[in-house]
């Protein structure tokens, strides 16, 4: 009975110091893993990521775009977290952009700010402000801690009584497929896609993002309307859980004035 009593009062604890708090909308989330072994073992499995995806040299036209809007978002996102006193959320972070020559129509940002393009999204974006719609959306997900988030419900009642490092012990791989699996990097690996309301908070947040970066996220709904047309039986992956054209529509239009205000062209 009193080990019971020390498991249940053990994971009330955890559950509420695992508790924080979404920068922009205030949504209150559970991330049950330490948000800098998050950062640390994401860059390991973005090194891998990279190693067997040549990415683009620095200097092609590609590489420099996407670049050059990661460091304007990157640059926007530190501002506001600053302003707002939750500077500490990106203290880990170690902004990465690369692109890699694929068709796939994607790109995702992992824990630390360590971002990919793929080639192939690059003709929907059509130009720089197309490429700070899908960074900030992108980014935005990492500075939510929507990938911790979504691989805590995951693991769900299991992992709940363990630590991290317990359950690498038993697992060594876990996490990697996890973390994969989340952002839905790489062939034949099953999609833990991000939940709707992750996508819609995403939106929101990338919109505050872009537009503090300069970029005019009126030009969000055009993209995204793009990219949805593409539709079909089987979607592109960044499209895979989002809400319907028109409630993503009326969500990003509902927003639009307060994303307005941090609005001042370059």
């Amino acid at each position: 009975m009193f080990n019971k009593s020390l498991i249940i009062a053990g994971s009330f604890l955890l559950l509420f110091t695992a508790c924080s708090k979404v920068p922009i909308t205030g949504r209150r989330q559970l991330n049950l893993y330490s948000e800098s072994k998050m950062v640390a073992m994401s860059a390991t499995s973005y090194d891998e990521f990279l190693s067997e995806n040549q990415p683009l040299d620095p200097g092609h036209k590609d590489a420099q775009l996407v670049s050059r809007v990661g460091v304007k978002i990157s640059e926007a996102v530190e501002r506001y977290l600053k302003e707002n006193g939750h500077a500490e959320m990106v203290d880990n972070f170690d902004w990465t952009f690369n692109t890699v020559d694929d068709p796939t129509i994607n790109a995702w940002c992992m824990p630390g700010g360590r971002v990919v393009f793929y080639t192939g999204i690059l003709p929907l974006c059509q130009d720089e402000t197309g490429v700070a719609v899908v960074m900030g959306h992108e980014v935005a997900h990492a500075v939510a801690r929507h990938g911790n988030e979504r691989m805590s419900q995951a693991m769900g009642i299991q992992a709940a009584g363990m630590t991290l490092d317990a359950y690498l012990e038993t697992n060594p791989t876990g996490f990697n497929d996890l973390l994969m699996q989340s952002y839905g990097i790489g062939a034949g690996v099953g999609s833990l896609a991000f939940s709707r309301s992750h996508e819609t908070e995403a939106d929101k947040l990338g919109l505050v993002f872009m537009a503090m970066a300069g970029y005019d996220p009126r030009e969000a709904p055009k993209f995204w309307k793009r990219m949805s047309e593409l539709g079909g039986e089987k979607p592109p992956e960044l499209l895979s859980t989002h809400p319907s054209d028109e409630t993503r529509s009326a969500d990003l239009e509902l927003f639009m004035p307060e994303a307005l205000k941090y609005y001042k062209p370059n």
